[in-house]
């Protein structure tokens, strides 16, 4: 019990502790917002594209390729939008849905799933697989909800949906797993310069992700919609995983594979959709209260999950 205990903290509290560092360093003066976003820029168009390109050409394709897996992370998260859109209606403020069902289903997987697969496994492989199915359904999804809820505009926001479908096509995090996969399935040589280059800026992926995830958070404004945020945070981190999670011991899924489709269900939701509230129309309060309230909690939830599943004999 006790090894099990020990086995989740090494996963858990080295990713939490460079998100605390993050913040010490905004409150010593060394970060400001500013920086952080210039990080989150960098980690999202850079590092975290090489690190999953290194990942994939570092592994034989045919054995981390699962199309199973891959559909259930669609199906999943398809699921998770409906069951979340379900809950939504319990608001009385119509101008709180469309916020609360993206903040409900999407995860920060492409950042806190990989660090999580990288601490246990040294490969986050299996976050390529849960990236395809899930992301494009992530994107579509906001600016189909936030547009249907907009309390400035009645429909869909046609605009806003084409520029969705061309963010997937262009999103650099794809094009690096796109990238990856096509080097492996050419079996193209990887020179020693190169490869070096690869793992140094693959390095740099992580650390600085949640460093500029850190000093980002404020407190402050996880207040701000307190009632419904709480409930949001919930569904984020516990609901979604505890009907869900199920699914995919049932189909087989063990190890770095499961802790994939937890990071996809229960980690917590990406900063990213505070933008994408803002610009679709909506006061983005919700939004950022549950960013701040999922983050501070997956703390505590995360290593429980891990938990479970380690106990159980899944990973």
């Amino acid at each position: 019990m006790l090894d099990n205990l020990i086995y989740c903290l090494n996963a858990t509290v080295p990713i939490f502790l460079m998100m605390l560092l993050g913040m010490l360093f905004r409150r010593m003066g060394f970060f400001d917002q500013a920086f952080a976003d210039k990080l989150n820029s960098y980690v999202f168009k850079i590092g975290l594209p090489v690190m999953l390109f290194k990942d994939l050409v570092d592994s034989d394709f045919f054995s981390v390729w699962d199309a199973p897996f891959v559909l259930y992370c669609f199906l999943a998260t398809l699921l998770s939008i409906l069951l979340t859109a379900a809950v939504s209606l319990f608001w009385k403020d119509r101008s709180l849905r469309g916020e609360f069902v993206q903040v409900g289903y999407r995860s920060s997987i492409a950042l806190l799933g990989a660090a999580f697969l990288e601490n246990l496994y040294g490969n986050a492989g299996a976050a390529s697989l849960v990236i395809i199915g899930a992301v494009p359904l992530y994107n579509v999804a906001a600016v189909l909800v936030l547009s249907l809820s907009s309390p400035q505009q009645s429909g869909v926001n046609r605009a806003a949906l084409k520029k969705a479908c061309k963010g997937i096509v262009t999103n650099p995090i794809i094009l690096g797993i796109v990238v990856g996969l096509v080097w492996t399935l050419l079996r193209i040589p990887e020179p020693l310069i190169m490869e070096k280059t690869v793992n140094s800026i693959s390095a740099t992926a992580t650390p600085l992700g949640l460093m500029a995830l850190g000093a980002s958070f404020d407190l402050k404004k996880a207040l701000g919609r307190w009632k419904p945020a709480v409930a949001a945070t919930a569904v984020k981190l516990v609901v979604l995983a505890a009907v869900f999670l199920p699914a995919a011991v049932a189909m087989g899924a063990r190890d770095d594979k499961l802790v994939a489709a937890l990071a996809m269900l229960a980690s917590p939701t990406t900063v990213s959709s505070f933008v994408m509230a803002r610009s679709m129309g909506h006061e983005g309060t919700l939004t950022s209260s549950t960013v701040m309230l999922t983050t501070l909690f997956s703390i505590f939830t995360l290593t429980l999950w891990l938990y479970i599943l380690r106990t159980m004999g899944l990973i």
